[in-house]
């Protein structure tokens, strides 16, 4: 039975706390699309993925009008391009890029994802080919992003596909310095990477999904934010209670939205993410969250504590919702999205290196941070290894995803609009690893990998 309490706080979180379904992702498989000719593989692509999505911004559209909760994006994740695309040269990849934009242009959604390879114990030819068409790729689409999984708990963490990153993500960054290295912002490189990631840059369909599939992406940091201010100076179990009731009622509406998508859609309903996704919009922040729970500032010394409690109560609460949870679900921290952590950034209090000990405890990773323009590959490489080892130690996904941004320095800022929202570019520490970069290889998969 409705309680009237319940839909009248619903209505306010809709209203007054920036809650929404933040993504409408339908995943499809373009296993039966293979071709060893470029132009009839994008062909059979093209038209599979604007027939399967035909319907799904009207639909996304429709339930927002139903339910009177909004939707703000309509995406499509697609079978990694480096397996669909098998034996494709570099210039053949970049075609099929450019086909997956010409496919997102006509369906009329904002992003597809797909662009990527699975890596994370060694390369075939079509990985390596893939690898080498990603900066040409993203500097001639607007929609297309790119995924790499280099590193997992069972495999360890391929240091060749490591080194070989670095030197693409320079690439992309001087490839579309004009718009502040846009292109970097449609990139990211994964440990231990989800097949049913919603969101974007990371999102593809894994090869154990169905043909289509509807995984939706909720989110609430206002709502967690207002929860925790109404709450005042309780305790940390009656907070965490508090996070947990929240993070229920926000997964049940993601819920309802993904079962009724599917059934218009008639593809089957596959995960919810539960994940916090922060917006620059002003009240959308979980660095406010963690604030609200007592730190002076984001990145205070308590403050992995304090995302670490946050992270858990989300899970806890969104389980509970909705039997199928996956995706990231929990809290992200992206710099350049998140108004509070831009501020943390600007004011000096947050730093790098707070930030990748918050990775431990989170969703997600280094996410949407700028950095100096003339940060050398081998430091961007450096970066990538230590939050990948993360992902890998702990059996978590990790990420990163940094913006090199062409001729800026520490301090500038960068511009992107939209959801991807401005950032600081942040001071680091340019001690060069190149030489433990270079030794290459693999490091070896941690013990508690062996569970079989």
């Amino acid at each position: 039975m409705l309680n009237m309490n319940d839909v009248m706080e619903t209505i306010h979180m809709i209203e007054g706390e920036n809650l929404d379904i933040r993504t409408i992702t339908m995943g499809i498989s373009l296993l039966d699309c293979v071709s060893e000719d470029a132009d009839r593989f994008c062909d059979k692509i093209y038209d599979k993925i604007t027939k399967k999505a035909e319907k799904l911004v009207a639909t996304g559209n429709e339930i927002e009008k139903m339910y009177g909760i909004p939707i703000v994006n309509k995406r499509v994740s697609v079978t990694p391009i480096a397996i669909a695309g098998g034996a494709l040269s570099p210039d053949g990849f970049v075609q099929v890029a450019k086909t997956l934009d010409r496919a997102a242009d006509t369906l009329g959604i904002n992003f597809i994802g797909g662009f990527g390879a699975l890596v994370q114990k060694g390369f075939t030819a079509g990985d390596r080919n893939l690898l080498a068409a990603i900066p040409e790729a993203l500097a001639s689409t607007g929609k297309v992003c790119s995924s790499v999984n280099v590193a997992s708990t069972k495999a360890g963490i391929n240091m060749d596909a490591v080194a070989m990153m670095g030197d693409i993500i320079k690439d992309c960054a001087y490839r579309t310095k004009d718009a502040d290295s846009i292109g970097c912002a449609k990139l990211v490189v994964f440990a231990n990477v989800p097949e049913d990631n919603p969101f974007m840059a990371g999102a593809f369909h894994g090869v154990g999904e169905p043909d289509s599939v509807i995984n939706v992406g909720v989110s609430g940091p206002g709502v967690v934010a207002s929860a925790i201010k109404r709450a005042g100076d309780c305790d940390f179990s009656t907070l965490a209670d508090i996070i947990k009731r929240t993070a229920f009622k926000i997964t049940r509406m993601g819920q309802l939205v993904a079962y009724e998508a599917s059934r218009r859609l008639d593809a089957p309903f596959g995960i919810v993410d539960l994940s916090l996704a922060p917006t620059p919009a002003v009240g959308d922040s979980v660095a406010h969250i963690l604030e609200g729970m007592g730190l002076e500032k984001c990145g205070a010394h308590g403050t992995t504590a304090a995302l670490a409690l946050l992270n858990d109560a989300v899970k806890k609460g969104g389980v509970m919702a909705s039997s199928h949870v996956g995706g990231l679900s929990g809290a992200f921290i992206p710099v350049s999205e998140d108004a509070g952590m831009i501020d943390a950034v600007a004011c000096g209090s947050l730093t790098i290196e707070k930030l990748e000990a918050m990775t431990a405890v989170c969703s997600v990773g280094l996410d949407m941070i700028a950095i100096p323009g003339d940060t050398p590959a081998d430091v961007i490489c450096g970066i990538i290894a230590d939050e990948i080892s993360i992902g890998v130690a702990n059996t978590k996904t990790t990420a990163v995803r940094v913006i090199p941004a062409y001729g800026k320095k520490a301090g500038d800022n960068v511009e992107f609009g939209g959801l991807l929202g401005y950032a600081p570019v942040m001071k680091l520490n340019t001690m060069s690893p190149a030489a433990f970069i270079a030794r290459g290889g693999r490091i070896p998969a941690p013990i508690h990998s062996l569970k079989n």
